[in-house]
């Protein structure tokens, strides 16, 4: 029996070989005779576990030495406050409002510094990404925040921009939770960047920042000690009991990606072309259809989320039921805007896209 398409938001799917061996694993890892959820995290099996998966992950998103990777909890809304506990100093801080992700990490900053909104694309109901060129940025803010993909809204920021070419010094925060390891990241145009595991690398429960050494050491006094990076830093990630399962799993998610090949590419540039493949077949589709719309602009279009809307409304639960029953899950939009959406990560092979693709044509021609 064929594996149904799970297009959960998040958490999202695991490719099947990633579970299968985890299942393998998960009563002795390599002939120990633990699991890795019975391990101590300072004990030498799991230590090499993890040494792996960091090694791995910096390799596969080229990540440079000037910059720690630090495995963390809390998941992305946390950040939205340990972020600026550790680099706002208390004072300024700018902030581009492309969607749901990004609102909340501005209302969050509240509390511990003076957020301002440098652009937003609130007035047009967050259907792009605001370009650079609009931007009203504070020379005196302490960090510029993004997030680089709105899961909700399906907007995507696919260059980053360069904040010096604006006038500012201010390091660049970018919130990458649901694109990460889909696409490289221009780390000369980044100061930290943070993204929660449950939608691109594996199981909930882990949270991994990559920052820039030079803005370690800032921390507001306020800020607990498990969530002050240059302690996290110091101690390699195990100040406090990391999520340690978690981290195995994104262990393994490294290891399946550094496998995949399109072509002559492979890893993160593989996944890349891949991804951008799958994002035009369902994009091309939704298009083609005068049944279904997606209102998010062309140049703004998220690869990883695509939300979608029936042109009849009332059809919505016969839609999902329909889905569901051709083995189609989880594809009923965020509560806050309805409709559709389609999360197509890294783990969505293309032939869940092309089953998706297939019911739409088929849907249309039975509803419409």
């Amino acid at each position: 029996m064929m594996r149904p398409y799970n297009f959960s938001a998040g958490p999202a799917a695991i490719p099947l070989e990633v579970l299968e061996r985890a299942a393998k694993e998960m009563t002795d890892w390599h002939g120990c005779g633990m699991g890795v959820m019975e391990m101590s995290h300072r004990g030498k099996e799991f230590i090499s576990i993890y040494e792996q998966a960091e090694s791995n992950f910096r390799t596969l998103l080229s990540v440079p030495p000037a910059f720690k990777i630090l495995f963390m909890q809390g998941g992305g809304l946390a950040e939205n406050a340990i972020v600026p506990l550790n680099l706002s100093r208390g004072l300024d801080v700018d902030f581009v409002l492309s969607g749901s992700w990004s609102q909340k990490s501005f209302k969050e900053a509240m509390r511990y510094c003076s957020p301002r909104i440098a652009a937003s694309s609130e007035p047009n109901g967050f259907r792009d990404f605001p370009h650079p060129s609009t931007w009203d940025v504070n020379p005196k803010a302490q960090y510029l925040h993004i997030c680089t993909n709105e899961t909700i809204h399906g907007v995507e920021c696919h260059a980053l921009p360069d904040l010096k070419s604006l006038g500012s010094d201010a390091p660049l925060v970018i919130d990458f939770s649901s694109h990460v390891l889909s696409q490289p990241v221009d780390w000369h145009r980044v100061g930290l960047a943070f993204a929660g595991a449950q939608k691109n690398i594996g199981p909930a429960g882990l949270t991994i920042v990559v920052v820039r050494e030079d803005l370690l050491e800032q921390a507001l006094p306020i800020c607990p000690s498990a969530f002050e990076y240059a302690t996290v830093a110091k101690n390699s990630s195990m100040y406090n009991t990391p999520p340690t399962y978690s981290i195995y799993m994104a262990g393994l998610m490294f290891e399946w990606l550094l496998t995949q090949q399109e072509g002559s590419l492979g890893g993160v540039l593989a996944m890349q072309k891949r991804n951008q493949e799958k994002a035009r077949l369902l994009y091309d589709a939704i298009d083609a259809s005068s049944f279904f719309s997606n209102p998010v602009s062309l140049p703004s279009r998220s690869w990883m989320n695509v939300p979608f809307f029936l042109a009849d409304p009332a059809k919505d639960a016969t839609f999902l039921k329909q889905a569901h029953d051709r083995g189609l899950l989880q594809l009923k939009g965020h509560k806050s805007v309805g409709g559709m959406r389609a999360s197509i990560y890294n783990a969505m092979p293309i032939e869940g896209v092309q089953a998706l693709v297939d019911f739409l044509k088929d849907f249309e021609a039975n509803e419409a």
